[in-house]
This record gives structure tokens, sequence and C-alpha cells, in this order.
């Protein structure tokens, strides 16, 4: 009988990854499975569906509910199928009287404490237990409800995402465990025994008050209605559903859009979603409120002057307006007057469009994108080892590692549903390694084996990974048949030579780094003997002077141990948003055509300009700093932003500001008026991923379909508005449909050559390089080969470290490091508008204890925070997980004014700013810094400035 796998089916237990298959009986079928495989889900995979409750495919085997009981010849008593694996030969039987009596009874049990409140109950048509009563034939419930129970047991109304109801829990512990297999937080357990047993979060708490992360996996394995969404509650339940992909982080992961109607009611994260198999976090889960709020920009809007107010005007208007000034602009400052930046959180086929109208509408390669400012020495530093700006894995690989070496990065908070994927490898006993000035949360996984903390002192990552390799090298840990067979040899000497220096010894950089030699010793061991072992890197890595030379020293350490081109090794970097290396792929910077073809291949650029019908730039343009600066000194004169905000997540925000109030044109397309759009002089509606078609590229490469749920609030979808503007600029785009645009991206892109929306619907995903070569994809990079040089082979870098300029003094003693929060993303423009602020309602400066003793300071207080160039003023907060002289910061909240205080400090290589190291004072202060009083005035009207916009079209109406 053959087998039809059914994504959206449950099939009560994992699958089995044995390659030995058995053959038995089921009813009198004869089935065929991998050994180690349930009774439960051998049946299912057959349509033999045996009723269950405490079973989900997504868990280990429990057994607790009794009702998926078999009978097996030749045994006794009648087993649960759930927990009993098949043996060749078995004969079971699923359906009789005696079954069905005896799940009926237990079904009758779990009914006589159980609320009949179906008709009225928010998961009525979406209940498992419902679902299973009429399975099993219940009609009755003979017991009644005096005695005790726990139908008056309180609801949980906490969280602001969902409500725990239990009087209507079952205790079949689903919840319990999905926490634990699942999301790795172990937030939740069953407090008492027998009649007594509940669920409880944490020490009794409340949920919110709980270590619960609110990622819905407790919420998804309910089979009642104990945990369910407030927004079903209040909607009801959906009605169809749509599948998309997560606007959030780089991880992409695929969700179902639950509707009613054009009404969002729910997003449940996607079994056969390749990159979180079904998991979510809860920005993705819950946090989509963004997308109906009421700020959201529903018109277009033009004004001569930031210092007015708006004028709400038609499409057709604004779109006129802003192409007359650009013309007007280059007829009197030139072609070079005027660029463009495109947006890591928009989609492939979008930034595509942003990067093509500048190349041949503007006529310039003035483009660029906020990969600038964090992963752009990771495009540099592989390209320049490995062959491809790219990482190496897919994330499923973290499975087979056998030690984790994490470095500048804090998965849990950042890239969670990966950090949950990582814990579970960690549980399973792959040792980890921590490079990071705090004491991240994976360090604190439950049940964590062997793990090494490497706390560095900012500005030192070069240091570190050179005295990490100096280990492996003069120890002898070196593979040296990978390195002869897959490197260059010259490249390799050099590098060798450079290495084994007593210079970069542990003992000798201990000072440098502040990381004790004998820790630097045992964590290169532990990374060079392991069977595998994979890097997996942040911000903390990029985000440096020395960004690409770290970059570049990770992949050395690398090779140098042959943890390259199979599963569980690799080179991995985390991005941060949704697109970011779409964005990069689709030749958002200035000196790149998509797919990382330099302008100035005339090769390459004559493709382009076959297909494209222009002539175009065979010079770089100018990099996002290089624009502010040319704008200041008044060269640059106009600028089209596209779903970045640039004012509030650029370094040196005063800087940024005075750049943007030069200019004579600044264009924002965005969902709402976010701080670079207080400065521009056409608003036009962008459209969130809810209401678009396209394509975002994850951290993995992989490229995932983005469908539309709902229409766009405005009318129009963002390629469609770049498609309009390119038009009145006079060069024409003809596009009907956002599949179109990736036919010519396939085209044009050597490694998409093979991607179309038909293979995406197909295939579900698709991992590039995708061409003749890999025409599946490629979810292994450089098993062979390596992209570089005539021979494939890899190059070693010799990576000198250089300090940073940015050091502290008597007068700036101590560090500021930045970074990202589990509950907030990026500026925060989307999750502050959602009830994710119930956890982070504004940024917070952590501090240690002896640097806060020192200047008097207590978790509370406020704090003015001062650098080389400017002052903000934040909250305190006294945390043990800092190192002495160093501080930390998020930047979500715009207020906080974090990049006031972050310099021009940039990577030598790729201008990405040096937010990781900014020296600082802080002291008590009692009220807000001069730059916040500005900030909250412009606020304030700009605001009123939006609002007189809305209230003036509303008049006409």
């Amino acid at each position: 009988m053959l087998q039809h796998f059914d994504p959206n089916k449950d099939y009560g237990t994992p699958a089995s990854l044995s390659e030995k298959m058995v053959t038995l009986e089921i009813d009198g079928v004869e089935i065929t499975v991998p050994e180690g495989t349930s009774v439960m889900r051998a049946a299912a995979l057959h349509d033999i569906n045996i009723p269950k409750l405490c079973a989900s495919d997504n868990l280990e085997a429990f057994g607790s509910c009794r009702i998926c009981a078999v009978q097996i010849e030749g045994r006794r008593g009648t087993p649960a199928s759930c927990t009993t694996p098949v043996d060749a030969g078995m004969k079971v039987t699923t359906q009789n009287d005696k079954l069905a009596k005896l799940r009926r009874n237990i079904m009758e049990l779990y009914i006589s404490d159980h609320p009949l409140d179906c008709l009225t109950c928010p998961a009525n048509g979406d209940c498992e237990l419902q679902d299973m009563a009429g399975a099993v034939g219940l009609r009755e419930v003979r017991y009644g409800f005096d005695g005790n129970n726990h139908l008056d047991a309180p609801k949980d109304q906490s969280n602001p995402y969902f409500t725990f109801d239990a009087s209507k829990c079952i205790v079949c512990s689903r919840c319990v465990r999905a926490c634990e297999e699942v999301q790795g937080t172990f937030a939740l357990t069953i407090d008492g025994r027998g009649f007594d047993s509940k669920v409880a979060a944490g020490q009794n708490d409340q949920f919110l008050d709980s270590d619960c992360v609110s990622c819905g996996a407790c919420v998804q394995a309910c089979p009642t209605a104990t945990l369910m969404e407030n927004s079903v509650i209040d909607m009801g339940t959906p009605e169809h559903s749509v599948t998309t992909t997560c606007a959030y982080c780089g991880v992409g992961c695929s969700f179902k859009a639950e509707m009613k109607g054009d009404q969002l009611v729910r997003m449940v994260p996607a079994k056969e979603g390749d990159a979180n198999h079904g998991h979510s976090c809860v920005k993705g889960r819950f946090a989509f409120g963004y997308a109906t709020h009421k700020d959201r920009i529903k018109a277009p809007m033009i004004r001569d002057s930031i210092d007015q107010p708006w004028k709400e005007v038609s499409w057709e208007e604004a779109i006129g307006f802003a192409a007359k000034r650009l013309k007007d602009i280059q007829a009197q400052y030139g072609r070079e007057s005027i660029g463009g930046i495109t947006s890591s959180r928009c989609t492939n086929e979008e930034t595509y469009l942003v990067q093509k109208l500048i190349r041949a509408a503007f006529g310039n390669n003035n483009t660029d994108t906020c990969a600038r400012v964090c992963h752009s020495p990771t495009g540099y530093g592989l390209k320049q080892t490995l062959g491809e700006s790219a990482g190496t894995q897919t994330f499923d690989s973290v499975m087979f590692s056998d030690c984790i070496l994490v470095i500048g990065a804090n998965p849990t908070d950042a890239h969670p549903v990966f950090g949950s994927l990582m814990r579970r490898r960690l549980r399973e006993g792959a040792s980890l390694i921590v490079a990071d000035p705090r004491e991240i949360d994976l360090l604190s996984t439950p049940h964590l084996g062997t793990a090494t903390h490497l706390p560095l002192r900012p500005g030192t990552n070069v240091a570190l990974v050179n005295a990490l390799a100096h280990v492996v090298v003069t120890e002898g840990y070196e593979d040296k048949e990978f390195i002869a067979a897959r490197c260059e040899g010259n490249a390799y000497a050099k590098w060798r030579e450079f290495i084994i220096e007593e210079r970069h010894a542990p003992e000798n950089v201990e000072d440098i780094t502040g990381v004790k030699a004998e820790k630097v010793r045992e964590a290169a061991r532990m990374f060079a003997t392991a069977k595998n072992a994979a890097i997996y890197y942040g911000l903390g890595v990029t985000e440096h002077s020395q960004g690409s030379t770290m970059v570049m020293g990770i992949a050395n350490l690398a090779l140098a141990t042959g943890n390259m081109g199979r599963e569980g090794v690799g080179v991995n970097p985390l991005r941060g948003q949704n697109n970011v290396q779409g964005s990069c792929d689709m030749g958002s910077f200035p000196h790149e055509l998509p797919g990382y073809q330099h302008v100035s291949d005339s090769v390459a650029r004559a493709r382009f300009e076959k297909v494209w019908g222009v002539t175009l730039d065979d010079e770089p343009g100018l990099r996002i700093p290089n624009m502010f600066d040319a704008a200041l000194s008044g060269e640059f004169r106009a600028m089209y932003v596209q779903g970045e905000d640039i004012a509030q997540s650029d370094p040196n925000t005063q800087h940024v500001e005075a750049a943007l109030s030069a200019l004579d044109c600044l264009i924002v397309q965005d969902i709402f008026l976010n701080e670079t759009a207080k400065f521009a002089h056409v608003l036009l509606p962008g459209s969130t991923f809810l209401e678009k078609n396209g394509t975002f590229t994850n951290a993995e490469r992989r490229i995932n379909r983005v469908r539309k749920v709902m229409p766009p609030v405005a009318g129009k979808e963002d390629w469609e508005v770049t498609v309009e503007l390119s038009n009145a600029l006079g060069y024409p785009m003809n596009y009907s449909h956002p599949s179109e645009i990736m036919d010519e991206i396939a085209q044009l892109t050597p490694s998409f050559a093979n991607v179309s929306y038909e293979m995406l619907e197909k295939h579900g995903s698709l991992q590039w390089p995708c061409n003749d070569e890999f025409p599946m994809g490629s979810p292994i990079m450089h098993t062979e080969s390596f992209p570089i040089g005539d021979e494939g082979k890899a190059l070693f870098a010799v990576t000198e470290f250089v300090p940073t300029t940015e050091r502290a003094n008597s007068r700036f003693p101590l560090l500021l490091t930045t970074g990202r929060i589990l509950s907030q993303y990026n500026v925060g423009a989307q999750t502050r508008r959602t009830d994710n602020q119930a956890w982070h309602d504004e940024d917070i400066l952590d501090i240690h204890p002896h640097d806060a003793e020192e200047r008097g300071i207590k978790t509370g207080d406020w704090l003015g925070i001062t650098s080389r160039a400017g002052q903000t003023v934040l909250r305190a907060r006294v945390a043990e997980r800092m190192q002495p002289g160093v501080v930390y910061t998020t930047f979500h909240h715009p207020g906080s004014g974090a990049n006031v205080i972050t310099t021009n400090n940039s990577d030598w290589a790729t201008n990405c700013p040096e937010y990781k190291v900014t020296a600082v004072q802080v002291e008590k202060v009692s009220q807000p810094s001069e730059w916040q009083k500005n900030f909250q005035d412009n606020h304030e009207r700009q605001n009123k400035f939006l609002r007189g916009a809305a209230s003036s079209a509303d008049a006409v109406k």
C-alpha cells in the first residue's frame, strides 16, 4: 500500500530516520515503514487513523491518554500505539468492539471533568477533544459533574496574545512537552499529582511573569481550548488559509495566514516550512497587528519643505511630483546627484526593481542597502576566502554538529526559531563555545553539556580568532588532508607562517582580549577535535572596524580544521532581517549587479544592457555614508528610500539627520511615518508582506514564496509603485506580476538560473545556487570545490589585528555595545505597534554591578550616556551578564537615541559601522538629553503635519 504524505496531517509521532525497512500488518493491510516507526504513525501513513489526544508528530511519544490503544497478536493487553514501535511480522488490530468500549470509557472520564460548552467555545469545530469524542462514538456521560472537578479553575489572561483556561485542560502534557522539546525553554511543568495535576507556568506564575517566551508552541500543541489565541476568541475560527513567509528575522519561517474573508485571524507556523518545521517565535506567531494599525500610511502625500504640512494627493500626482523633482535636480546638478536605498524588508522582486530603477532610469550606480550597516563584511570576507558571499549550510545542518562555536550572535533573541533548534542539538550532547562580551541565554540552555564562554572585550575579535587558529596549527590539529586537497597552497603557506608567530599565542593576546589563555586553548582544542564543528556568527562580528578581517579569520579557522562542505560544519552568518540576503543577492550594492557581478565586468554588464535596453555605468556609485557626506557638501541632492529607516538605524544620528535635511528631494516609501519619512518631501504608502506577492531569501540562501493574503491598504504593492515611478521618469517597465520579475532575475543572475515561481510552487523552497549544475539548489555549499580561482580552491587570508581607534580612556572609560531583544525587531516600527510592547517598551542600558556601584547606580535610575559623537539618556538595569567595563543597549525605540552616541567609525573594507564599540561615560541624570528634547518636539510637529493631511483629505471627501 502506497504512502501519501500530507504536510497538513498530524501523524502522531515523529518520523524514523532509519534506512532499514520493516513490514507488518495493520487491520489486514500489509505495510512497510522504516524501523523505529511507531504503530500509530505506520497506520496514519496508510490512512488508518487511530484516535489520539496526547500524541503529536512534532513531539516524542508520551503514551498518557490511552485513547490510542490497539491490540497486537501474541501480546497481552492493549498497548498504546504511539509508544509501540513496529516489528517485522507484527499483526495489529486498531478497531474492534473491545477497543471501541475502552476508548469510549476513557473519553467519558475526560469529558466528565470538562465544560460542555462546545457551542460557545472558541475552539468549536477546531477541537481535537471534540473530534475524538465523535471518533470513539461517545454519546453520553454517566458520571455527571458532582464531586470534585476543575470546572471553576480561573483563567490566566496575563499574556496579551493568548488565554489559559485551566477549566478546559485535560493534562495531556502536550504544551509542557512542546515547551521542552520544540522551544527548549522549559517554562511549563505539571504541578501536583493525580487529580490535583495541573499545568503551571514557572513556579505557579502567571504566563506573562514566567520564563515563557510566547513562541506559541504550547498554544499550537493544545488539543482543546485551554490555550487559545485571543484573536480567535474575539473573531472566531478562521475559514481559509494562505501559506506565506514571515517578514521578521532572517530565519524565514513559513506560516499559514488563517483568514476570515480578508481579515487575518492568526498566523500558524507551517509544518512543511523547510526553515522552521512548524515552529515560531512571538514576533512571527503573534505580532502581525501592525499590518492593520491605525498609523498605516494609506494615501500618497507631498510637500515642498519638511517644515510644511503634508498634502494628501492621488498616486498619479505623487508619482508625477517625485519624477519632476528628480529630473529637475539631475538637470541642474548632474546625473550623479541622485540615488536610492533598497530595503531588506521588501521582496527580492521589489529590491531588484529599485536597483534597476537607479541604474537604468537614474543612470548611475548610487544604490545601497541596509546590509551596508549589518552584513556587508560577510559579503566581502566570504567572497575573498570561499568565493561566495553567503553562508554554507542549511539550518538543519546544526543537528549534525558536535561542536558549535557562536561568535557575536544571540540566536535565542535575534533568530529564536533557529536558536531553539540549536538548543535541541546542545541538549543532545553537542559542545558549545560562545565568544561574546555578554553571557547570552544560550549558555543557560537547560540540560546543557560542555560549554565554554570566551568573554572578550569589544573590538578584539580578530586577536581572539587568530589565537584560536594559532593553537590549532601549533598543536597539530590542522586537517592537512583537507587543506592539501581543497585550499590554495601558496595562500595557505603564507597564512600558516603568519599564524604560528608567537605574538598570536593565547598567552600573548590575553591582555588584549581579556580572555584567559587556558580558556582559549580549551576552546580551540574542543573545536578542532570535534568530528563536525560549525561556526555561527552575527553582527557582533561584522559591525566592527575589522568586520571584514574577522569574517576572513572565521573562514580561516573553518578551513584549517576541515570543517567545510558537509553537514554539521561550515561558516554560517545569521542574517538579521527577513531579506538581508536577498537584498544583497539582488544587486543593491553600488559596485555589484544582481548575483554579485561587478559593474566593471564588461561581459556581465553587456547581458544587463541587452535586457534592460540601456548603457550602464561601469564605475561603482556612492555607498550610504558617501551619500550622507555628499549631501552635506551639496553634491548629492535627492534620494529614493524604499522600506528602510536610515534616520534611526544608521550610526551618528545627528550626522544622518543633517544630511537628510540638506536634500532637495527625499522620497520615502514605507508603511508608517518612520524617522526617515519625517525628512521626506514625498511619502508613498508601502505594503506589508501580507499585502504582496514575491519571494524572500533567508540566511541559509533559501528562497521562499511570499503570498498576498489581503489587499494593500493603499491599493498598490511596492513593486507597482517603483514601476510607475520608473515609467514617469521615462524608463519603461512593464510587468503584470512579480513572477515575471523573477523570470528576469533568473535570466540575468547565474545563481538564480533555474528559479521560477513554478519551481517554488512545486518544491516549496529552493536554496541558491540553483542552476544547471545544481538544478534542485544547494543546501550545503562547497562540497567538492569553491567558486574561486582557476582550480576552485579556497584562499586563506592573512588577518592582522589592528586595534580600533575607538578606545576607552579616563573621559570615556566604558565600552558600549548594542544588539537586539526577542520581543522587538530592528528599529521597532512594526513590533512597537503590537502588544510586544508588554515585554520591552523602552531601550535600557545594562551595566555590570561593579560599574554601577562605582557610580551609585541602581536599576531604574536615569543615566546620561555620553560619547565622542553625542549624548542620550536611558534607564539603567544592573546586570550580572555584563562584564566590568562594558555596557549594552538595544535600538528598537527611536526616542532612546541609541545611535546618537555611536560614531562614524566603520569597517575598513565595506564601511559597515562600528556599532559594537563606542567609548562612553555614564552618570545619573534627571532629565532627557538635548537631542531627545528636540526629537520629541519634531516628532510631535511631524505627526501634526500628518494628521493635518488626513483631516484635509477627509474634509474634501
